[in-house]
Parts: C-alpha cells; structure tokens; sequence
C-alpha cells in the first residue's frame, strides 16, 4: 500500500459538479492498493499517518500530529500510485489492485483512521474526480506499506 501524503491548509474533491468531501488544516491523503496487500498494510499505513509529525509546533519544529492539531484528513483511493513507467512510456498497472480488494482495503484503511479520533472525508472510489490541494510548506511525504523507499 502506497500513500502519498500532503500538509494542506484546505482540501476537497468533487465528482460530477458536487463537492464529496472538504477539509480545512490537516492531511491529504491519495491512497494505493497493490495486489499483494492484506489488512496489515491497511493498518501499517493508518497508523504511521495518524502519528506522522509534520505539523509545527511553537519553536517551528516538525513535531505534532494531525491528532496534536485537531486537524482533518481527505482520503482519496488512487491506483496510478502503482503505475510502473520504469519500461517504456506508457505506465503498466498490473500491481494495483482489482477494484473490489482495493475497495476493501481502502474503506479498512478509512476505518481505522476514524477508530483513532480522525474526522475522515472521502472522494468517490473508481469515481472521475477533481481534486484541489492547498500544499502547506509545501510538505509532501511518501509512505509505502512495504518499505521499498
């Protein structure tokens, strides 16, 4: 399972014109699947996100949490996380997983975010969606559930 997770100031993703879901401070979230993963990665993830200090403290040290800030997170299900460009120059997708495991283990992802106090808004999964991603800093973080960076 990748993620790639930013700091925003304000987040939202809209499918067909209607906004699905908004955050103001807190933590954009674009999450992948891959074939491989079980709930342990799930689990992996939501909780090295859940304590990841990227937020300032009063001496502008990287040192709180989005729980020490109170803040949001957008979760957003996205399987080109998994899209391999390493031959030729159209990106393969074979390691993602099928919709309905990635699904799976996507809400169980959402799930355990919300079971550690995290208000947890959402995209659409397999939905069209535009999303707008105010970066704070900018800090961007990667996170893969099975340490290959």
């Amino acid at each position: 399972m990748r993620a790639v997770v930013q700091r925003v100031v304000k987040a939202d993703v809209t499918v067909e014109e209607k906004v699905t879901g908004a955050i103001e401070k807190g933590l954009m979230v674009l999450l992948g699947v891959e074939d491989e993963d079980e709930e342990s990665d799930a689990v992996y993830v939501a909780d090295k996100i859940a304590g990841l200090r990227i937020f300032e403290d009063k001496d502008g040290k990287m040192n709180l949490s989005i729980k020490d800030v109170g803040g949001d997170l957008l979760a957003v299900s996205q399987f080109t996380l998994f899209g391999d460009c390493r031959k030729g120059k159209r990106p393969s997708f074979t390691k993602a997983a099928r919709p309905e495991k990635a699904n799976d283990l996507y809400r169980k992802f959402v799930d355990l975010c919300k079971a550690q106090g995290l208000h947890v808004e959402e995209g659409i999964f397999q939905a069209e969606m535009l999303v707008k991603i105010y970066n704070d800093g900018p800090v961007t973080i990667l996170i893969d559930s099975k340490k290959t960076f």
